[in-house]
């Protein structure tokens, strides 16, 4: 008889035993938004065991064109909230835990210490100072992710040598600096929140060679990549 997850069971690199660790890891969504919404979507259509959500904002007509979790008639509605109908349906396999807050000084320990590995959906340099520090701290990995426009890149930090703070070490002048824009093309975020999906599933399968301490990046208008060293 077919199974839910026999495609993916099939390729050795999970197989029966990755199927099993991943039914038990427990992966921290922060931000439900343009990258959320692949990490979301892949994660829990794969079997992962437990998806908290962390997400305080509402959905928003100008979001659509990216964020595929959502449709129009949810307008204004928690974005954790409707995530979780959603993917419940997807796959009712996965426990789907939701925080409609954002993640703050006060509130990251405590939440993050019941998970395996956070990823990152955030869009700001503040959340990704915190989340690094805190996974830093309590030894998790911290799949980072980032876009803008066409580009987009993603490392695994706090699991090798490098943190966010490899990436820009001087926190004072990387939070002053003027807002890059909100200017994105939809398949942008679908492209790199699908990499950071991927980065989880080696990482709790054990397959590959993961981007611990590398910076993968992309510019989808040359479709030039490159692999740095951290």
């Amino acid at each position: 008889m077919e199974t839910r997850y026999d495609r993916q069971t099939m390729l050795p690199e999970i197989g029966q035993e990755g199927q099993r660790r991943l039914s038990a890891a427990k992966v921290l969504l922060v931000g439900v938004g343009g990258l959320g919404t692949p990490i979301a979507t892949y994660l829990a259509a794969a079997g992962v065991g437990t998806l908290g959500l962390v997400d305080g904002d509402t959905v928003a007509l100008s979001n659509l064109h990216r964020q595929t979790l959502f449709d129009a008639s949810q307008t204004g509605q928690l974005k954790t909230a409707c995530a979780a109908r959603r993917l419940k349906r997807l796959n009712d396999d996965v426990d789907i835990k939701a925080y409609p807050f954002r993640l703050n000084a006060g509130n990251a320990r405590e939440i993050v210490a019941g998970y395996d590995i956070v990823v990152d959906g955030t869009d700001n340099f503040a959340a990704r100072y915190l989340i690094s520090d805190t996974c830093l701290a309590l030894g998790k990995p911290y799949v980072y992710g980032s876009i803008l426009g066409f580009e987009g890149q993603v490392a695994v930090l706090c699991k090798g040598e490098a943190t966010y703070r490899t990436l820009f070490p001087d926190e004072e002048a990387t939070l002053g600096m003027p807002h890059p824009g909100k200017g994105v093309v939809g398949v942008t975020p679908a492209v790199v929140g699908s990499v950071e999906a991927s980065q989880v599933l080696q990482l709790v399968c054990g397959y590959g060679s993961p981007l611990v301490d590398r910076l993968w990046t992309v510019d989808l208008r040359t479709m030039q990549s490159y692999i740095i060293n951290l």
